[in-house]
């Protein structure tokens, strides 16, 4: 039996082979098993991802914008959020703007601080975060976690995907109450 999850992996392995772009073969399978639970269509999720990969791409190839700043990058239904640090508002500017050049993209969410790239240890207390909210997430009844993008920068959660108004309020509820968490910004997008 084919299923979505299948068709989508090969339609991805397919194009990194065309394409030669190593990431997306090492993460095809988590694409396909994530895809099958996920609200989006195929083809947006694949957009999603593509936009993740050029954005970061080109700040990684600016090497002013590398050197003196910390971005993430995240994509869901082509609603980017930009997260971390940059030293002047010049270059923040030009990193959001980098993002809304990116074929696709509909939004973008600018929270890139303006100051010097957070450490090691506070990036490391985010993910520690962000698997804490997820946790509690998933301990949500009649809540797929898989639905909720979980990203943390500087101890403020921020919360993305497709989700009904009330799975929303029960993901931002729970992210609320884990420890460490400063502040719980809801980004998504709502179904009902």
């Amino acid at each position: 039996m084919i299923t979505k999850g299948l068709v989508l992996s090969f339609i991805i392995l397919l194009s990194g082979l065309l394409n030669g772009c190593a990431e997306i073969l090492v993460t095809s399978a988590a694409t396909g098993a994530v895809a099958a639970h996920d609200r989006r269509s195929v083809g947006t999720f694949v957009d999603d991802e593509t936009i993740e990969l050029k954005a970061r791409e080109q700040w990684l190839s600016d090497s002013e914008m590398f050197d003196k700043s910390h971005i993430n990058f995240t994509s869901i239904n082509r609603v980017v959020l930009i997260t971390g640090e940059a030293p002047t508002v010049e270059l923040r500017d030009r990193i959001v703007s980098m993002v809304k050049n990116i074929t696709s993209v509909r939004r973008v969410h600018n929270e890139v601080q303006l100051s010097a790239p957070s450490s090691l240890i506070t990036r490391s207390g985010d993910t520690y975060i962000t698997s804490k909210v997820k946790i509690q997430i998933f301990r949500i009844d009649n809540l797929d976690a898989t639905r909720v993008k979980v990203v943390t920068e500087n101890g403020v959660v921020y919360l993305m995907g497709l989700v009904t108004r009330d799975e929303g309020y029960q993901a931002a509820d729970a992210a609320s109450k884990v420890s460490g968490v400063q502040r719980v910004v809801k980004i998504f997008e709502y179904i009902d």
